[in-house]
């Protein structure tokens, strides 16, 4: 790293643990409060007057570029990250989730020194499907400061986004699981999603109604237990659900309903814990004339009946190995031949990069690596399809007053003027700049016919 570099990175640093005490202590004279740790984190940026420094403009924008721009996760994914120090960078993830699913995302760092990082899920208001919202529409839902477990339910179908940030001036790996789980207990004891064979929304009495809960077919006398804790509503039996339980869970936002029932073992006013036996297993109501199934339910306060399955469905799917080499996390690569810049490992293909497009590895996810390209944008490659830029391609020659950028634009900060006729080793191109190595070591880009 440049001394210059290390020096401003250094001052930022102490100003940062000088100013971390100070800013707790003013916080307490404060009415509103920052409500997550990233955002405590960035107030202490701002209090420290770092706001105004490269690097700490950089972080702050950086949190909130991703945001708008995420990459595409299907669940679940294992993907292990690099992070620089001398570089203020963010990922964000979009995924999605349906009613009911439990979003478990769990990070851990393996940097040398103590690596913070800050992890925020946020879900995307209205149409799922239409384009990334701006940043005052997204509804945050859950924030952690360190490496371990965040966690939250999905209350309605839709996109959601996982933003992961180190903290200033903290270099290292990590690496980050992300599934969807039930976020309630399975209904029927012993069983599992396939003894559900009739679902939410198919046609019932010749297509008059519509069916409002999940079947879940087992032996007569199989106990039915709670799917969480809370309190029985009622055990009135009725035409339709024979013999039933009504189960309010302890917030009272919905209410869990099991009918056809052989036998209620509870009464109202009961209070239960998850897995506790309601009744057992049978065909009473109108489900004389079929097999003895549980017939179970969700009632939401204010939205009626909803799909129960996310809500109790046990996926089997486990996360792809990370296969592709992680010797290549933080350096730059190039393609070879060619190859498709992704949105995804299994998404499309959004832009064609042409033989010896070099790029910086920031991810790995199965047999792919998560590039940023040199103009900065996004995706994932085929980690067979590039190669270590460090050796070079071909050697050339260069007039004299040949100017060497720091990014492959016109407008970009000169970083040398070569002054004689000069030999300078080619490690990529990205069109209309060629990236090299001086003489001297020094990589750059040029602008060469």
């Amino acid at each position: 790293m440049p001394r210059l570099i290390a020096r401003t990175l250094a001052a930022l640093a102490l100003a940062l643990a000088a100013t971390a005490t100070a800013c707790r202590d003013a916080a307490v004279l404060e009415h509103w409060q920052p409500s997550t740790p990233h955002e405590r984190y960035a107030e202490r940026l701002r209090a420290a007057a770092l706001d105004s420094t490269a690097l700490g403009r950089d972080w702050l924008a950086a949190a909130d570029s991703v945001l708008r721009h995420p990459v595409l996760a299907a669940l679940p994914f294992r993907e292990v990250g690099y992070f620089a120090a001398d570089e203020a960078r963010a990922v964000a993830y979009r995924m999605q989730l349906r009613a009911g699913q439990r979003v478990v995302a769990e990070i851990s760092g393996d940097g040398a020194a103590p690596f913070r990082l800050f992890v925020d899920l946020y879900r995307v208001p209205g149409d799922s499907a239409s384009a990334n919202r701006a940043l005052d529409e997204l509804e945050r839902v859950a924030g952690v400061d360190s490496v371990g477990r965040v966690q939250a339910v999905a209350r309605r179908d839709g996109a959601y986004v996982l933003r992961v940030q180190p903290e200033l001036l903290r270099s290292g790996r990590y690496t980050l699981t992300v599934r969807a789980e039930p976020s309630l207990a399975f209904p029927v004891q012993g069983r599992g999603s396939a003894a559900v064979r009739s679902f939410f929304g198919a046609d019932r009495d010749g297509g008059r109604r519509a069916h409002h809960g999940i079947d879940i077919f087992a032996p007569r006398g199989t106990p039915a237990v709670a799917a969480l804790d809370g309190v029985v509503r009622s055990t009135n039996p009725n035409r339709l659900g024979g013999n039933v339980v009504w189960l309010y869970d302890a917030e009272g936002r919905q209410s869990l309903y099991y009918a056809h029932l052989d036998t209620v073992l509870v009464s109202a006013g009961t209070p239960v814990r998850t897995g506790d036996t309601l009744g057992l297993v049978g065909n009473s109501g109108n489900a004389r004339s079929t097999p003895p199934h549980l017939h179970f339910g969700i009632y939401q306060r204010g939205s009626g009946p909803v799909n129960p399955f996310p809500f109790v469905n046990q996926p089997t799917a486990r996360p792809a190995p990370v296969d592709a080499a992680l010797t290549a996390l933080g350096g730059l690569v190039r393609v070879r031949g060619a190859a498709a810049l992704l949105d995804a490992p299994d998404g499309a293909a959004g832009r064609h990069l042409v033989a010896g497009t070099p790029a910086r590895v920031v991810g790995a996810r199965a047999g792919f690596y998560r590039v940023v390209l040199p103009d900065g944008v996004p995706g994932y490659v085929l980690a067979r399809n590039v190669e270590s830029a460090d050796a070079a391609i071909r050697r050339t020659r260069v007039p004299p007053g040949t100017v060497v950028r720091d990014r492959p634009a016109p407008t970009a900060s000169v970083m040398d003027s070569l002054t004689a006729d000069t030999a300078i080793a080619v490690l990529g191109r990205f069109a209309p700049f060629t990236l090299v190595r001086t003489a001297g070591g020094r990589e750059g880009w040029v602008a060469l016919r």
